[in-house]
């Protein structure tokens, strides 16, 4: 059972508090938070769940914005974080993005939406489709009558139907002219590479994007062609589970509109449509480097999106860096970053330039990682194939797409 929400800004700032039973949780929990956010950086932030004096936290952190959860109950902590995880995403496609302004501006909607998500520190409803028949999300209009009217309330009057439904995700009165079904395979790819170029790790998280406009209530099955490579799955909650265990078939009710219909691991490749070749060699004060990047892998796709960052040592006081393709920018806080979007055909991109180290230092001795990030449309690296989609209560016409798309996730490249 969570007992308090709190959404913050990115300087600490407490833009919303939300209490959720009758013991109120103070907002001093909030400054011992950030006084151990500024005390332990980023590390502090990439705990899930933390353990106050008082409280046990989770937190979240999306566009710069930490949403946080405090309880002091026995809960399973999984639980906490993914109703946070649906927070975030409801408020950021009810508010078209999530930034500090845009959340002090739709304040009353914010918090009419936890009012419905949430009851009594348990989570009720978190379908964006019903919430958006219980709450009509912002717009010019409804801006302009709260002005005049003084009432920003966007709730509605009638509670959906959907709500007593046994597809609770679905209303049934849903028509359409065009009956519409696309599904994205969306992967990203984590890989880590040490400095000898072995890799070390490589694996895909992927998700399965439905976006449905069919009339009436659908029941669709979707099969894969080779799904005994997918690891850890998880479901929507429409997705009937008995008959992926006997068949490894979707069967399900689609939500109306886009919605994540599973999420899934492929473990163990073998290797990565790229490379990245570091090269850093340091005497008499100054660092030589040189970066080398390629295709490795040729997936029959264009490889675009290309970048390569890294973070200069603390012990560099300047930096003179140049590409033969791409532009090369060093920001303030000595990180570099280097956008080559994509490789030509004619030569390989590569950076090469001189590092000024402090005085009294003759020898490079913290070497940094490169973080490399691409986008490559029309192809699953994970190998997945769909094998059809099928629908058992069709209408006359339907259109079915299917695409795919890969993009780098944490791709560390050391030297």
């Amino acid at each position: 059972m969570l007992q308090c929400i709190f959404i913050l800004s990115d300087s600490g700032e407490v833009m919303l508090e939300k209490q959720l039973i009758g013991h109120k949780v103070d907002r001093s929990i909030c400054a011992w938070f950030w006084d151990q956010v500024i005390s332990q950086g980023d590390s502090f932030k990439q705990q899930s769940v933390i353990a106050s004096p008082t409280h046990y936290l989770f937190q979240i952190v999306r566009e710069g914005i930490t949403f946080l959860a405090c309880t002091q109950l026995e809960m399973p902590p999984l639980m906490g974080i993914e109703f946070l995880c649906r927070v975030a995403d409801v408020l950021s496609d009810y508010l078209e993005g999530l930034n500090e302004d845009v959340i002090k501006d739709n304040f009353v909607i914010v918090y009419e939406l936890l009012d419905e998500m949430i009851d009594n520190g348990f989570p009720l409803t978190t379908e964006p489709n019903i919430l958006r028949e219980m709450i009509a999300p912002p717009n010019i209009v409804s801006k302009m009558l709260s002005v005049v009217t003084g009432n920003s309330s966007n709730m509605g009057v009638t509670l959906p139907g959907a709500t007593a439904s046994c597809v609770p995700w679905r209303t049934t009165d849903i028509k359409y002219a065009n009956n519409e079904v696309y599904v994205d395979l969306v992967e990203e790819m984590d890989a880590i590479i040490n400095r000898d170029g072995v890799l070390v790790k490589c694996e895909i998280y992927g998700e399965v994007q439905v976006n449905s406009h069919i009339t009436g209530v659908p029941e669709l099955t979707l099969s894969f062609a080779n799904p005994s490579i997918m690891d850890d799955v998880s479901f929507h909650p429409c997705v009937r589970f008995r008959p992926w265990e006997s068949h490894h078939i979707l069967s399900f009710v689609p939500p109306d509109g886009l919605f994540k219909l599973m999420s899934y691991r492929v473990k163990k490749l073998k290797t990565t449509p790229i490379y990245v070749k570091p090269q850093i060699t340091s005497d008499a004060g100054t660092c030589r480097i040189n970066v080398m990047v390629g295709i490795r892998n040729d997936t029959g796709k264009m490889i675009d999106s290309i970048t390569v960052q890294f973070q200069l040592p603390s012990c560099v006081l300047s930096a003179d860096l140049t590409a033969n393709h791409g532009a090369v920018t060093v920001f303030s806080n000595k990180m570099c970053n280097w956008s080559i979007d994509r490789i030509p055909k004619d030569r390989a991109p590569a950076l090469s330039g001189t590092l000024l180290l402090e005085t009294g230092l003759e020898r490079l001795h913290v070497f940094p990682s490169f973080r490399v990030g691409f986008r490559i449309q029309g192809v699953a690296l994970s190998g997945l194939q769909l094998d059809k989609l099928d629908l058992r209560v069709v209408p006359s016409r339907l259109y079915r797409g299917f695409r795919a798309l890969t993009r780098s996730g944490l791709y560390e490249v050391r030297s």
